[in-house]
């Protein structure tokens, strides 16, 4: 009786973890495999219109940096800016690093790599500390970067990814 009660047990359990398994792998592969989702797609927009006006405010600057989400980049890198030789600077987001943080992303990321597209603007190609001196740290704030660090500070992203009133 009791070994059939635990068959019947296992057997339910394995079946949701089935089924959840599915559910996850299927979230993951439409995730992958389609845009980024339209509020996060408004939400860059508004945080671009946001830092266009911050950079104009405060550096009367009036071009436009455009900016591209691609899933291409290395799973490390959350964003990064590029001067090309024709001197174009584009910004670029990292799509995957969405799925974990969008928030960090948006808020923290992009007036990061703003900061950098107006260094690069200003023709700073400093290499002091990786290019983020602090001439950059500064034009972060003024572009109401929350954290204006060298590098992604791990514990933010856990710190929102395990907040259950986001």
């Amino acid at each position: 009786m009791f070994a059939k009660q635990l068959q019947k047990y296992f057997f339910t359990v394995v079946v949701l973890a089935s089924i959840l398994l599915v559910y996850l792998w299927y979230k993951d592969y439409s995730f992958s495999s389609s845009p980024l989702e339209e509020k996060h797609q408004l939400s860059i927009l508004k945080k671009q219109q946001e830092l266009k006006v911050l950079a104009y405010r405060n550096f009367k600057i009036k071009k436009e940096f455009p900016l591209i989400v691609s899933d291409k980049m290395s799973a490390q890198r959350f964003g990064m800016t590029t001067y090309d030789r024709n001197k174009n600077i584009i910004i670029h987001l990292n799509k995957k690093r969405f799925k974990e943080s969008s928030n960090y992303m948006i808020n923290d990321v992009l007036p990061h790599e703003y900061a950098h597209a107006i260094m690069f603007y200003f023709k700073d190609f400093t290499n002091e500390n990786s290019g983020h001196s602090k001439r950059w740290q500064n034009i972060c704030k003024q572009l109401n970067g929350l954290r204006c660090d060298r590098f992604v500070n791990h514990e933010d992203i856990l710190i929102e990814k395990t907040n259950p009133f986001k």
